[in-house]
C-alpha cells in the first residue's frame, strides 16, 4: 500500500471498519468452553445506553475506555467478549408518543438504528452479532421466566404499599425519580398512594449484599461504602411504649442510649394509630389526607416542614411510670421504615428539634459534648457528635455504646425490648403504571388469585395498538389484550397490567449478552464460562440501584440454582463526566455551543447577534444545552482524533473539559504518527546499527503502557507514547528506529485503531493489526544503565553528567572536576570537601574567587 502525505481519515475510518465487519474479527467465540487454544477469556462491558437518539461525548468517553482495553486484551491473547446492546423501554418513549403522536416502538427502533450507526463510526470493538434490545420479545420474554423462577421460589410476592404516585405521567415513581417533591420528567407535585404493588426480595439478600462488599477489592470505596450506607445495617433496640387508652405502639431506636432525652411519640400517617384517629376525628383525617400529598424520599422529608397533629394519647416512659410523652401523627415518620413510630430526642436529631420547636415541647440535652452538659438545651442545631451520657439517670458518665448495651439489657431483662439488627434496604418495588415496558406475566383470577403465565405462552408481548390519546397504562384500558382465560380453572381472568421497572432490564442484561440461546435465558455452563464480567465500566450516578440490583440478581439466581455466580462484577471503574461552558441569551435561555460565536472578544448568538453570557463548565446535559455532538467532530477530525482525546487530557476517573484546541491537538497528534511513517517509508532493511538508548526506551514504553492499560491509567499511556514519538523523531535511520516505529504502531493501535491499521498495511504488516500481538518486552531493556548527576559547586547546581550507573565515589569525583564548567569557576582551586551522593549528585565545598 502507498502513503500518502497527509492521513485521509474519513476514507480510512470508512474502509477499516468495513474490513473489521466482513471478517468478524471482534467476534467472541460461542461455545462455553475456550476456543483457539483454550485462551483466557476476558469480559470487557460499558453499561449499555437508553436509545435516546444520538451519542453523546460521555458515551464517547466510556466507551473508549472499555474498546482501549478490549483490544489491548485482544493483542494480548485473550479471548473477549466486548458487546453492545440497548436499554430500551422506559417512560421517554412514552412521552415520545404522546408529545409526537409516534409509537413508542417506533420510535426506539429509529434510535437505536441511529445511535447504532454513529458507534460504528468510531470503530469501537464490539461483538455486534451478540446486540439486544431490552425492548424486543426475545429478551424481556426471558426476563418473563426468570421472573416466574423467583416468583415460584417464593422471591416475588405482591401487597399494598404507600408509593411516590406522579398525577400526570400516572405512575408509580422510585424515590430516587422524586425531586424536591416533583416527578423527575413531569414536574408534577407527587402524591403519596396506598396501590398493590409486586416486589422482589431483596431484603433476603439484605447481609449477603453487605458482606459481598468486603470482597469487591476492584471496586472503588466510594461505591462500595454508598452501597454500604444504601443497605444501611444498624443495631438497635424495638420496645413497646403502653399507651394511655391501655394499648401500645412498638418504636424502633438505633439510639437507645438517648432515651432519657425522649420529648415525644411520633407515629406515620398510615399508622393503625392514625387510621383510628381519623375515624372519629375530621381534623386528623384531614392531616393525614395532607400528609398523603408529601413525598417519601429521604431528601424530602429532611427538607419539608416538619408537621404533626396530636392525637391526645400518651405514651408511658419504661424508666419512669410518671412520665407521659405526647402521641402524634407526623409527616416525617413512614410506614416503610422500622415499625412506623419513633420516639423523639430532639437534642440529638435535627428533624425531632425541628418538629419540637415548632410544636413548644420540650427539649433535653443527654449527650454532652465535653464543653455543655446542662439539660436545656438551646440553638436550632441538634447535636449528634460523640460524648458521654447525662440527665440520664443510671447513664450518667457512660460513653454512647456503653449506654446503649445498658439500656438494651434492661430492655431484655424487663421483657419490654429486643435488641436487633435492622437493615434501611426494603423490597425492591416493581410495579411500574406504564405500556413501555416488560409486562408482568401474572393472571389474577377471582377464583384462584394471581396465577403464573403457562411457560410455553411466553413471551407476553405487549400489544402494538395502544393509544396515548389519554394518560394512564393503556394496557389497562386496552379491548382485549388484558382479558384471558384463567390458566388454572378456564374463568374470565385478567392479565396484570403493570410493567416492570426498567432497574429489572439492566439487572441481568449482562448474562444474556455473555449465552443467547433461544429456548431459554442462557445456558449456565456457557454464562458462567464468561461470568462474572471482568471490567465494569460506566458512571458513578449508578452506583446504588443499578448495581445493587444486579448484584441481587445474580445472588437470586444462585439461589434457586440457574447460576452459580454471586457477583457480577469482578472489577468496577466509575469514569468521569465530559463537560462543557454554559450559555445564556439575554432572555435567560440556555444556548448550545453551535448557537454562539465570538465577537470582538466576546461571545454573541450566532441568529441575531444577542449578548450571551458565559456560566459554569458543566458537565454535558440536554436540559441545559451544553452538549457537543460528536457526529460533526468525527467528521472534521476523524474517530481517532476523538478517541485519542477522550484518553489523554484527563485521569479517567474525572471529569473531562471538552475544548477545540484539544479535539485539534489530538488530531495533529495523528497526522504527526503518520508523518513518522512517511519518514520510516523506503528505509525499511536499508538502515543498521542499534540505538541502545531507543530500544531501552521502547520496551520501557511497551511495559508502562501495558500497565496503564490494566488499570484504566489511559491518561498515563497516552504521555508515555508521547515521549516515545519524540525520541524516535530524533533518532537517525537505524535498524533500532524502524523496530521502534513498529512497536509505536502496535502500543497506539488500541487507542487509535484506523491510523494504526493505515500504517501496518503500509509497512506490509502480516493481517491485521487488530489480530497482532502486543509487543515484547526485553526484561534486560527495562533496567536503567545510566543515570544522570547533578554537579554542585557548594550546593548550587553547575551541570550534569550522564554516566554509568554504579559508578564508584572516586570515580563520580573525577568526573565531575572533569567537567568543563567546574574547572573554569574553580579556576585551578582544590575543593575542601566533595560530597558524593552515588547515582544522584556531587558538590564541591570550595573557596571560589570573588
Amino acid at each position: 500500500m502507498s502513503t500518502a502525505p497527509r492521513f485521509n481519515a474519513l476514507k480510512a475510518d470508512a474502509a477499516w471498519q468495513a474490513i473489521w465487519e466482513e471478517r468478524q474479527t471482534f467476534a467472541a467465540t460461542s461455545g462455553g468452553a475456550a476456543a483457539e487454544g483454550n485462551r483466557p477469556k476476558s469480559y470487557v462491558l460499558e453499561m449499555f445506553p437508553y436509545p435516546s437518539g444520538r451519542i453523546h461525548m460521555g458515551h464517547v468517553r466510556n466507551y473508549t475506555m472499555g474498546d482501549v482495553l478490549a483490544r489491548y486484551r485482544r493483542m494480548t491473547g485473550h479471548d473477549v467478549l466486548h458487546p453492545m446492546g440497548w436499554d430500551s423501554f422506559g417512560m421517554p418513549a412514552e412521552n415520545a408518543a404522546m408529545e409526537k403522536g409516534v409509537h413508542p416502538g417506533d420510535w426506539t427502533r429509529a434510535n437505536i438504528a441511529n445511535m447504532r450507526r454513529q458507534l460504528k463510526q468510531l470503530g469501537f470493538a464490539l461483538d455486534w452479532s451478540r446486540e439486544l434490545s431490552t425492548c424486543e420479545p426475545d429478551y424481556y420474554g426471558h426476563e418473563q421466566a426468570l421472573f416466574l423462577d423467583l416468583f415460584a421460589a417464593g422471591l416475588v410476592y405482591r401487597r399494598e404499599s404507600a408509593v411516590n404516585w406522579d398525577p400526570v405521567d400516572m405512575t408509580v415513581l422510585a424515590n430516587e425519580q422524586v425531586i424536591d417533591g416533583r416527578g423527575w420528567r413531569s414536574g408534577a407535585l407527587v402524591e403519596r398512594r396506598k396501590l398493590n404493588q409486586w416486589f422482589l426480595k431483596i431484603t433476603d439478600f439484605a447481609e449477603d449484599l453487605l458482606e459481598g462488599l468486603g470482597t469487591l477489592d476492584a471496586w472503588p470505596d466510594k461505591v462500595k461504602l454508598m452501597q454500604e450506607n444504601w443497605i444501611g445495617r444498624s443495631q438497635g433496640l424495638a420496645f413497646r411504649f403502653a399507651l394511655s387508652d391501655g394499648g401500645e405502639v412498638e418504636v424502633f431506636t438505633t439510639r437507645p442510649d438517648t432515651i432519657f432525652g425522649a420529648s415525644f411519640v411520633a407515629v406515620a400517617a398510615d399508622h393503625p394509630i392514625a387510621r383510628a384517629a381519623a375515624e372519629h376525628n375530621p381534623q386528623a383525617a384531614a392531616f393525614i389526607e395532607r400528609c398523603r400529598k408529601g413525598g417519601t424520599t429521604a431528601a424530602e422529608i429532611e427538607t419539608q416542614e416538619k408537621l404533626g397533629f396530636d392525637t391526645g394519647l400518651t405514651a408511658t416512659h419504661p424508666f419512669d411510670s410518671t412520665w407521659q410523652l405526647p402521641v402524634y401523627i407526623a409527616n416525617f415518620v413512614l410506614m416503610e421504615y422500622g415499625s412506623g413510630a419513633v420516639f423523639g430526642v430532639p437534642a440529638h436529631d435535627q428533624r425531632d428539634l425541628d418538629f419540637a420547636r415548632k410544636y413548644n415541647l420540650p427539649v433535653t440535652r443527654v449527650v454532652s459534648d465535653g464543653h455543655e452538659d446542662a439539660p436545656h438545651f438551646v440553638g436550632d442545631t441538634a447535636y449528634t457528635g460523640p460524648g458521654t451520657l447525662v440527665n440520664s439517670h443510671f447513664l450518667d458518665g457512660m460513653d454512647i455504646e456503653d449506654a446503649k448495651r445498658t439500656v438494651i439489657r434492661r430492655a431484655e431483662d424487663g421483657g419490654w425490648g429486643t435488641g436487633r439488627t435492622i437493615f434501611r434496604l426494603r423490597d425492591w418495588g416493581v410495579s411500574r403504571q406504564r405500556y413501555w415496558g416488560t409486562p408482568i406475566p401474572i393472571i389474577h383470577c377471582d377464583a384462584c388469585g394471581a396465577v403464573p403465565v403457562p411457560r410455553d405462552q411466553l413471551p407476553v408481548a405487549l400489544p402494538e395498538d395502544v393509544t396515548f390519546d389519554v394518560p394512564g397504562n393503556p394496557l389497562d384500558r386496552h379491548p382485549s389484550w388484558k382479558y384471558v382465560a384463567c390458566p388454572t380453572c378456564g374463568a374470565e381472568a385478567r392479565r396484570e397490567t403493570d410493567t416492570l421497572d426498567t432497574f429489572v432490564n439492566s439487572s441481568w442484561y449482562f448474562i444474556r449478552f455473555a449465552s443467547q440461546p433461544h429456548d431459554k435465558p442462557f445456558d449456565q455452563a456457557e454464562a458462567e464460562a464468561w461470568l462474572p464480567v471482568g471490567q465494569y465500566i460506566g458512571g458513578v450516578e449508578h452506583a446504588i440501584l443499578h448495581l445493587l440490583y444486579a448484584r441481587f440478581w445474580t445472588r437470586a439466581l444462585k439461589h434457586i440454582g440457574r447460576l452459580n455466580v454471586a457477583e457480577p462484577f469482578a472489577g468496577l471503574f466509575t469514569q468521569g463526566m465530559v463537560t462543557h461552558e454554559t450559555y445564556k441569551s439575554a432572555d435567560g435561555k440556555w444556548l448550545s455551543p453551535d448557537e454562539v460565536v465570538p465577537q470582538d472578544g466576546a461571545l454573541v448568538e450566532c441568529d441575531g447577534g444577542g449578548p450571551v453570557t458565559i456560566g459554569r463548565v458543566e458537565k454535558m446535559s440536554k436540559s441545559k444545552k451544553n452538549t457537543v455532538d460528536p457526529e460533526p467532530i468525527v467528521a472534521q477530525y476523524g474517530a481517532d482524533a476523538v478517541r485519542w482525546f477522550m484518553l489523554s487530557d484527563s485521569p479517567p476517573e474525572r471529569d473531562l473539559p471538552w475544548s477545540e484546541s484539544g479535539i485539534e491537538g489530538s488530531w495533529r497528534y495523528i497526522q504527526r504518527l503518520w508523518r513518522l511513517l512517511q519518514s520510516e517509508s523506503g528505509n525499511e532493511g536499508n538502515a543498521d546499527g542499534q540505538d541502545i538508548a531507543l530500544n531501552r526506551k521502547l520496551h520501557q514504553t511497551i511495559a508502562g503502557v501495558a500497565a496503564d492499560i490494566e488499570s484504566l491509567g489511559f491518561n498515563k499511556a497516552v504521555a508515555r507514547l508521547y515521549e516515545l514519538t519524540n525520541a524516535i523523531d530524533r533518532a537517525p535511520p537505524s535498524a533500532s528506529r524502524t523496530a521502534a516505529i513498529q512497536g509505536l504502531l502496535k502500543l497506539v493501535a488500541p487507542m487509535v485503531p484506523h491510523v494504526a491499521e493505515e500504517a501496518w498495511a503500509a509497512l506490509g504488516g502480516e493481517g491485521l493489526i487488530a489480530d497482532a500481538a502486543w509487543p515484547k518486552v526485553d526484561p534486560a531493556l527495562l533496567v536503567e544503565d545510566e543515570v544522570t548527576i547533578a554537579i554542585q559547586i557548594n550546593g548550587k547546581l553547575r551541570d550534569t553528567e550522564t554516566v554509568a550507573k554504579g559508578l564508584s565515589r572516586e570515580a563520580l569525583e573525577a568526573v565531575a572536576m572533569a567537567n568543563a564548567h567546574v574547572q573554569r569557576l574553580l579556576a585551578g582551586a582544590t575543593p575542601r570537601k566533595v560530597i558524593v551522593v552515588p547515582d544522584r549528585l556531587v558538590n564541591l565545598v570550595a573557596d571560589l574567587a570573588a
